[in-house]
């Protein structure tokens, strides 16, 4: 019980900095949780510190203790965990983690359920957008990186939605894939085997698009729960994608003013936090040129008034 209220109150304090923080449009928020695993007197922590998605990768391996449970080398120093699993989303931003502004309800109250019953949980509030790879690149880099000589992971899975250029990889297409997948590996998985198992959604969108009920909440729930019932222990990984909401997001509003015809048809040409941003700094910046000028010329007026310094006095008549 008193493990479940620290829990709460690591999940409220990354709340709270994410409503009262500066967080910009295209931070993401991210926690790492597991009912397995435990780091010594640290089983609960927020890191306030704004971080690149590349260190977010280096922290889960570090302070999450990844490298001990995904090298085999290192399996000595932690407990043994069965699956390794990394959901990536692709729509909640650190504004949406807020009890006033919040656009995923559901999505925050699985996380915050999974978060706060966990033995060990760490909250990254604010995860800066990459410029130039995408979240399951890095994951697969720093794995690469944690574990140099030898990768510990018998078997690595990621959706069809995941962009890797490794071919060697095995992707699966859909939920029940991967619920089957980890069924057949409770049966083969050898003893101190650690499966990673990442899943990247495909965003609200293309689900609409393609006909997919499932989303990321049920998406999260499912799939932890199917491990859950096959007995496996497990450490799981969510964040938002930052690099494809901004470039997604660019990408719409560019084909919704220059495309003509039907290729705009099913684009969203609503104004985001980023275009509401910019247009602000836009106006601000023109109403001051604006004063500016007006300053500037009625200074150059008042200079150019030329009167005397000096009267004479009027002479007695």
């Amino acid at each position: 019980m008193m493990k479940m209220q620290f829990g709460v109150l690591a999940f409220l304090v990354a709340l709270s900095a994410i409503e009262f923080g500066f967080a910009s449009p295209n931070t993401v928020p991210a926690f790492l949780w597991s009912p397995h695993l435990h780091n010594g007197g640290m089983d609960e922590a927020v890191n306030y510190q704004v971080m690149s998605a590349k260190d977010l990768v280096d922290s889960v391996f570090t302070q999450g203790g990844w490298s001990n449970i995904l090298c085999s080398v290192k399996k000595v120093e932690q407990p043994v965990v069965d699956v390794a699993l990394v959901f990536i989303g692709r729509e909640l931003l650190s504004s949406d983690v807020s009890s006033k502004r919040n656009s995923e309800p559901s999505l925050v109250n699985t996380l915050n359920g999974l978060f706060t019953s966990s033995n060990f949980s760490l909250a990254f509030p604010y995860i800066a957008a990459p410029e130039e790879e995408r979240m399951e690149s890095l994951l697969l880099s720093g794995l690469k990186q944690a574990c140099p000589h030898n990768v510990g992971v018998s078997n690595i899975v990621f959706s069809d939605s995941c962009f890797v250029e490794d071919g060697m990889i095995q992707k699966l297409s859909d939920l029940q894939s991967f619920k089957d997948h980890l069924l057949s590996r409770k049966e083969t998985r050898k003893e101190g085997e650690t499966d990673l198992v990442v899943l990247c959604s495909e965003g609200s969108e293309s689900n609409s698009q393609s006909g997919q009920s499932h989303s990321e909440r049920e998406s999260i729930s499912e799939l932890v729960s199917s491990v859950e019932q096959s007995g496996s222990k497990y450490t799981a990984l969510y964040v938002s994608d930052p690099y494809w909401y901004t470039s997604y997001k660019t990408l719409q509003r560019f084909l919704a003013e220059s495309g003509t015809g039907n290729s705009t048809v099913g684009v969203a040409t609503t104004c985001d936090e980023l275009c509401k941003f910019k247009s602000s700094l836009l106006e601000g910046i023109l109403v001051g040129i604006v004063f500016l000028l007006i300053l500037i010329s009625g200074l150059c007026c008042m200079a150019g008034i030329d009167t005397p310094t000096r009267f004479e006095t009027p002479q007695d008549s």
